[in-house]
């Protein structure tokens, strides 16, 4: 996800996207330490765009 689209998000859509994004994460860390996935660079991007999307809402909450 670009940042230019995350400025787009309302602070509804961030709050729902990254609780998806977090499920996602810890879903994939799971499925990793049971069998390699075929690309483990998807959880390196999942937590990277979390924490991405978790900048803009702690930006805005801020404003």
């Amino acid at each position: 996800m670009k940042q230019s689209e995350v400025k787009e998000m309302s602070v509804e859509e961030l709050k729902e996207k990254i609780a998806a994004l977090k499920k996602q994460h810890a879903d994939l860390k799971m499925a990793h330490s049971v069998t390699p996935l075929e690309n483990p660079l998807l959880i390196r991007n999942t937590k990277r765009t979390v924490a991405r999307l978790a900048t803009e809402l702690t930006k805005r909450e801020n404003q």
